[in-house]
C-alpha cells in the first residue's frame, strides 16, 4: 500500500522484537541464490551468520551487497596496498569521495567512478546516469559539483582496413559512442555542470565491453564537509528525492558483477533511468540543509539503492537500523519489499537526522521540490532490520550485511603468450614520415576531439580558466578566502557564452576575483587531468600503470600543478582467470608506485571487474584522474605555440620506444611482450622540474610528448597555435639510425616547450633540453637524421578532423 500523503507524520521509532522472531516470507533457497550471483560457499555463510535461510528481502540484500560491485572482495586486500595519507589529504577511501585541502579554508572533493556494464546496454541513460551518480558522490560529501570529466573507451570507429576490408563492429562502436556523448552531455549540460576534459580511446578489445568512466569534482567550506556514519540512537532516517520505481533492480549484481553475453539486450531493464532537473534541485536541497545545519549525516544512493545506502551508514556509525518499506514513496504500485529495498532509481538521497529538526528537514525538502519521508530510525541493536508496515520482511546483523563478505586471494599467473590480436592494419611498414603523421593526426585515438567535446558545455558556472583543447589539463579558478560558491558558480556576474573562459583569464590576469574584486598578489585554481592508456598495461601491466600515472602528472605540470591527490578507476576483466589476475595485481603495485613518486595519494576510487564480452577481455584499463594545486592559474601554460620567433625545445629525461607506439598500432603490430625498465624516480623529478619552470610564467607554451610521439607534439602545438615551426634535431632514442624512433616513440618525461630564446634555454640547468629550432610560418617542418616531415597546416588541420568527418 503506497503512504498517505494527507496522513499527519509521524516519526518513526524503534520496535520491539522478540529474540526468536523470524522474518516473514519463504526461503528462496539456494538456486535462487545462485540465480542472483551468490556462490554455494557465500549463500551456506550467510546462512551461518543469520542461523537461518534468508528469506527473500534478506537474499536480494546479501545478493547486493556481497556483489563484486559492492564487496570489492576480488580487490580489496590489493587496494590496501596502496598509498592514502599525504599533507593535502582531507578524506580518504571509504566516504563517498575523497578530499582534499585547496587553500584558503577550501576542499575539493573528488571521484571517478564506472558505468561501463549500463552503457554497454544502453549507451544514453547508462553514460547519463553515470554522471548523475559521480555527482551524487560529490555533493554528499556537502560539496557543490563544479566539474565532470569523462573517460570513455570502444572499439574500433574506423569503417574500413588499409586492404579496404570491414571494420568488425565499427558501426556499434560508433553507436554506442554516441549515445554515450550524448548522455555525458544530457545530463551534465542540463544540471550546469561543466565537462572540463577527459580522454576517448578506440581499441578492438573494447568493442563489446565499452568502457564509460565519469569524473567529477566539488568545492565546499572545509567546516561544511559531511561524513555519511548514522549516529545518535533515536535519531531519523529521512529518505528525499524522486520516488522509487523498478528500475535498476539488479544492477550492482546482475550487470556490474558479471561478464555481459550475447543477451545484453534483455538486461535492458538493470539499467537506471535519469533525470538531471531532478538532480539539480536535489543539489540545492543537500546544501541549503547542510547550510543551516540540519543534518547529522548524508549518503546517496547508488548501487544497490536503500539496501548499500542505509546499511552503509550504519556501518560507519556502528548502529542499527530499523527501515519500514511502507514508508518509502513510490512512482508505481505493486512493488514488493524486497524490490523497494533494491531499487536503483536515481535522484535520491539518505540523510540522518535528529527528531526535534525533521520538521524542519521537511520543510526544506518541500521546498525544493524534493519530498522528504522519514522511514527510520537509529537503533543500538546493531542490526538491520526492514519492515512492511507492521510486519517484519527482514532482520540481519549490520556487520553480516556490510563487513563480513568473504574475501578473495586471486591466483596471479602471467599468460605464456599474449591474449589481445593484432590492431588492424591501417599504413604500410616504413610510410614517409610527412604521411605517417598526417595518419597519426587522422587516427581515431588522435584526432580532433573537438566533434566529442563541443557537445558539452565547457564554461557554465564562469570558474574554467583552461577549457578542453586549450591545455594538456584543464585549469579552473578557486574563490578566494571570502568567496563563495553559488547555484551558477563563484559570487559575482558569471561570463556566458564563448567569451567566457577568456574573461575569466584576462580577469584573473588583472588581478581580479570572485566577479570583480581586486586583490593583490596571485589567483588560485586547480589543475585537473585523466588518463588511462589499456594499451600500454595490456603490454605490461606494472611499467604501463606506471606511464598512466606518470601521464597525468605530465599534464599537470604543463599548467604548473603540484599533484594533491589521485582517484582511480581499475578496470578489467575477470579476476577469476589467472591471467587477469596477474595484470590486476600488476597494475594496482605499479599504482602504489607512481603515486608515492609523484606524491599523488589515492583519496579513492572504483573497481570494475569482470569486463568481458563474447569476444573476450577489454585491455586491462586503469583509469587515473589527478588533481593538483596551481598558485597562480594566470601562469598555465598553453599548448599551442605563441610568438613568431619563439624558440622550439624538447626537454625532461625522455627515451621513446616504437613498439607500443601508435604509429605501431596503424601499422598493424601486435603488442610487445612488456615495456623496458623505467626510471620511475628521475622521470617525476623531471616533471616537478617542468612545472617549477611553467609556474614562472615566462612560457609561451609546454606540451607533453605523448600518443604519436615527439612529431605528433610539434604539429598538436602548431595547430592550437595557429602557427607553424621549422626544426631540426639528431636521432636521440637508443638503437635509432633513421631518426623514426625520435620523431614517432612514445614514454613519458619528455615536454616540447617554446618561448624566448633565454627563457627556454634556462631550463638546460634543470633538465637535458635539446633546442630544436624555432615558431613561424605556416608549416611545420621537422628533420631528424634520414627522416623528414614536412605540412601544412591546412594539411595538418584537414587531417586532424577525421574524426569529425566520420561522424558528419
Amino acid at each position: 500500500m503506497l503512504p498517505d500523503p494527507t496522513a499527519a507524520p509521524s516519526l518513526p521509532t524503534a520496535r520491539e522484537v522478540a529474540p526468536d522472531a523470524t522474518p516473514v516470507g519463504d526461503a528462496p533457497g539456494l538456486e535462487q541464490a545462485k540465480a542472483l550471483g551468490l556462490t554455494a560457499s557465500e549463500y551456506d555463510l550467510v546462512v551461518q551468520k543469520l542461523g537461518r535461510e534468508p528469506v527473500q528481502v534478506e537474499l536480494a540484500m546479501f545478493s547486493l551487497m556481497w556483489s563484486e560491485h559492492c564487496s570489492y572482495k576480488h580487490s580489496k586486500k590489493l587496494l590496501g596496498t596502496l598509498p592514502t595519507e599525504g599533507p593535502a589529504v582531507v578524506l580518504g577511501p571509504g566516504e563517498n569521495a575523497g578530499a582534499v585541502d585547496v587553500g584558503d579554508g577550501w576542499t575539493l572533493a573528488f571521484k571517478v567512478e564506472s558505468h561501463n556494464h549500463p552503457s554497454a546496454v544502453e549507451p544514453f541513460q547508462g553514460a547519463a546516469t553515470g554522471v548523475g551518480g559521480i555527482l551524487r558522490d560529490i555533493f554528499a560529501l556537502g560539496a557543490r559539483p563544479i566539474a565532470v570529466l569523462d573517460a570513455l573507451r570502444f572499439g574500433e570507429v574506423e569503417d574500413t582496413n588499409e586492404d579496404g576490408t570491414p571494420t568488425a563492429g565499427a558501426a556499434r562502436s560508433r553507436f554506442l559512442l554516441d549515445g554515450a556523448v550524448r548522455g555525458i552531455g544530457h545530463y551534465g549540460n542540463s544540471i550546469g555542470v561543466p565537462n572540463i576534459g577527459g580522454d576517448v580511446y578506440f581499441e578492438g578489445p573494447y568493442e563489446t565491453n565499452c568502457l564509460v568512466n565519469a569524473m567529477a569534482l566539488g568545492l565546499a567550506r572545509e567546516e561544511r564537509v559531511i561524513r555519511s556514519a548514522a549516529t545518535g540512537v533515536g535519531n531519523v532516517v529521512v529518505l528525499f528525492g524522486a520516488a522509487t520505481g523498478a528500475d535498476g533492480i539488479g544492477g550492482a549484481s546482475v550487470l556490474a558483477s558479471a561478464e555481459l553475453g550475447e543477451d545484453d539486450a534483455d538486461k535492458r531493464p538493470t539499467v537506471q533511468v535519469g533525470d538531471p532537473f531532478e538532480e539539480s534541485k536535489l543539489v540545492e536541497c543537500s546544501l541549503e540543509l547542510l547550510d543551516r545545519d540540519l543534518l547529522v549525516s548524508l549518503q546517496d544512493l547508488g548501487a544497490a539503492g536503500l539496501t548499500s545506502a542505509a546499511s552503509e551508514m550504519a556501518s560507519k556509525g556502528e548502529v542499527g537500523l530499523d527501515l519500514d518499506v511502507a514508508l518509502v514513496p513510490r512512482r508505481m504500485a505493486g512493488l514488493e519489499p524486497f524490490e523497494v529495498m533494491v531499487s536503483e532509481s536515481q535522484e535520491r538521497m539518505l540523510c540522518v537526522v535528529t527528531p526535534d529538526k525533521v520538521d524542519e528537514v521537511i520543510a526544506v525538502t518541500d521546498k525544493w521540490d524534493v519530498h522528504g519521508t522519514a522511514i527510520g530510525v537509529v537503533t543500538d541493536s546493531g542490526r538491520f532490520r526492514v519492515w512492511d508496515g507492521e510486519q517484519l520482511v527482514g532482520d540481519m546483523p549490520v556487520p553480516a550485511l556490510v563487513d563480513d563478505c568473504p574475501l578473495y586471494d586471486i591466483h596471479p599467473e602471467k599468460p605464456a603468450e599474449g591474449i589481445y590480436p593484432a590492431p588492424p592494419r591501417r599504413i604500410a611498414d616504413g610510410t614517409p614520415a610527412t604521411e605517417a603523421l598526417l595518419a597519426l593526426l587522422g587516427s581515431a585515438n588522435l584526432s580532433d576531439r573537438r566533434p566529442l567535446f563541443e557537445q558539452y558545455d565547457s564554461i557554465v558556472q564562469s570558474r574554467t580558466v583552461r577549457r578542453p583543447g586549450q591545455t594538456d589539463a584543464a585549469v579552473l579558478q578557486i574563490p578566494g578566502p571570502a568567496g563563495s560558491i553559488g547555484a551558477t558558480g563563484v559570487a559575482g556576474s558569471p561570463a556566458t557564452g564563448d567569451d567566457a573562459t577568456s574573461s575569466a583569464t584576462a580577469a584573473s590576469r588583472a588581478g581580479l576575483r570572485d566577479g570583480g574584486t581586486r586583490v593583490d598578489g596571485p589567483i588560485g585554481g586547480v589543475g585537473v587531468a585523466i588518463d588511462g592508456s589499456g594499451r600500454r598495461v595490456a603490454a605490461d601491466p606494472y611499467t604501463g600503470t606506471v606511464w598512466n600515472v606518470l601521464e597525468c602528472a605530465a599534464n599537470l605540470a604543463c599548467v604548473g600543478a603540484e599533484p594533491l591527490g589521485l582517484t582511480n578507476n581499475l578496470n578489467f576483466g575477470n579476476p577469476e582467470k589467472p591471467h587477469i589476475a596477474w595484470q590486476l595485481t600488476e597494475a594496482v603495485r605499479g599504482l602504489g608506485d607512481a603515486c608515492r613518486a609523484t606524491g599523488a595519494p589515492v583519496v579513492g576510487g572504483n573497481v570494475s571487474l569482470y569486463n568481458e564480452g563474447t569476444t573476450g577481455p577489454i585491455y586491462p584499463t586503469p583509469v587515473v584522474g589527478m588533481v593538483g594545486k596551481v598558485p597562480d592559474v594566470t601562469t598555465a601554460a598553453s599548448l599551442g605555440f605563441g610568438a613568431d620567433g619563439d624558440v622550439v625545445a624538447l626537454v625532461g629525461r625522455f627515451a621513446p620506444q616504437l613498439e607500443l607506439s601508435e604509429l605501431a598500432k596503424l601499422e598493424g603490430r601486435a603488442l610487445p611482450d612488456g615495456l623496458p625498465a623505467w626510471d620511475l624516480a628521475a622521470t617525476a623529478e623531471g616533471i616537478a622540474a617542468v612545472r617549477e619552470a611553467v609556474r614562472e610564467g615566462v612560457l609561451s607554451s609546454c606540451h607533453d610528448v605523448a600518443e604519436g610521439g615527439l612529431a605528433t607534439a610539434v604539429a598538436e602545438s602548431a595547430l592550437a597555435g595557429g602557427i607553424g615551426a621549422t626544426l631540426e634535431l639528431q636521432p636521440f632514442a637508443p638503437g635509432d639510425e633513421d631518426g623514426r624512433v625520435s620523431l614517432f616513440g612514445e614514454a613519458p618525461g619528455g615536454f616540447v616547450v617554446s618561448g624566448p630564446r633565454d627563457v627556454v634555454e634556462r631550463l638546460g640547468a634543470r633538465l637535458p633540453l635539446t633546442v630544436l629550432g624555432t615558431v613561424g610560418g605556416s608549416r611545420v617542418t621537422v628533420t631528424c637524421g634520414t627522416q623528414r616531415v614536412d605540412a601544412a597546416l591546412e594539411d595538418l588541420s584537414a587531417a586532424h578532423g577525421a574524426l569529425a568527418a566520420l561522424f558528419a
